[in-house]
């Protein structure tokens, strides 16, 4: 167990830190002893977020899309912590559209699929390629490690449904850009790892009434409920803590299989 990593003492960067899988990851970060940057939209709870979990906690206004949004967020680990060791990307949007609505004789927006694909799929690799830049600058542990990014997919990258072709086309690309990136950054000892959740109870999901959450928990087989964030911010502890991982989508789906 020599190389098993702690998280304690890490420095985490987690875009959409301010709601959801992102919140959850960063409570979790600074509750095990790590300390944490909140990239979130200027808009958003980031900074109340932040204040609330004390001095290991800043808020960055940030958009993933943007390099000096990013580059900004970046620098904040470093200027505040010293460091960054892990990037965890959960920062996402959707749009419920089919490819063509027969009835209005209106094809799907391409101003909106390209908007999920700027946001999801180019937002992500955005955020990898400034904070691998970080990492690559701390010196290796005994095994070679200097960091890790972990990617937010969707199980809608393999099982997409009804109206989610923009959707699961950018967490396709999440997907697929996972294993070409890990080895990029093999040599330097970054790995690179990305989860696929299920149904999880997020605000986007907490919209929605009671009854359409109910039916959408028995869907997964078990532990048949919608997942907790803090189940989806376990899973990054362990990760970031197990330097064999790596080059891999996991999916946390409670053996969930989507309908058409």
């Amino acid at each position: 167990m020599a190389n098993i990593r702690s998280i304690k003492g890490m420095v985490g960067l987690v875009t959409g830190g301010a709601s959801g899988l992102g919140k959850a990851t960063v409570e979790r970060l600074v509750s095990q002893g790590a300390s944490a940057v909140i990239l979130d939209l200027p808009s958003s709870d980031g900074l109340s977020v932040a204040k609330s979990l004390g001095d290991r906690c800043a808020f960055a206004p940030a958009d993933v899309t943007s390099e000096a949004d990013v580059r900004s967020a970046v620098a904040l680990a470093r200027e505040k912590f010293g460091r960054l060791d892990l990037a965890v990307n959960c920062a996402g949007i959707a749009v419920a559209v089919k490819t063509y609505n027969f009835k209005k004789d209106v094809p799907h927006s391409l101003e909106d699929f390209t908007r999920v694909l700027t946001v999801n799929a180019a937002g992500t690799f955005n955020v990898i390629r400034l904070a691998v830049g970080e990492m690559g600058k701390n010196e290796p542990n005994a095994d070679g490690h200097r960091g890790c990014i972990i990617n937010t997919a969707s199980v809608a990258a393999f099982d997409g449904q009804v109206g989610q072709v923009a959707y699961s086309a950018s967490k396709g690309a999440i997907v697929g850009m996972t294993l070409p990136i890990a080895r990029d950054l093999a040599p330097m000892g970054i790995r690179v790892v990305t989860i696929a959740p299920g149904l999880f109870s997020t605000p986007l999901l907490a919209g929605l009434p009671e009854k359409v959450q109910s039916f959408l928990a028995r869907q997964v087989p078990f532990p048949s409920r919608l997942g907790d964030p803090t189940e989806y911010a376990h899973l990054v502890t362990s990760l970031a803590e197990n330097p064999m991982i790596n080059g891999e989508v996991i999916r946390l789906d409670g053996a969930l299989r989507m309908q058409p």
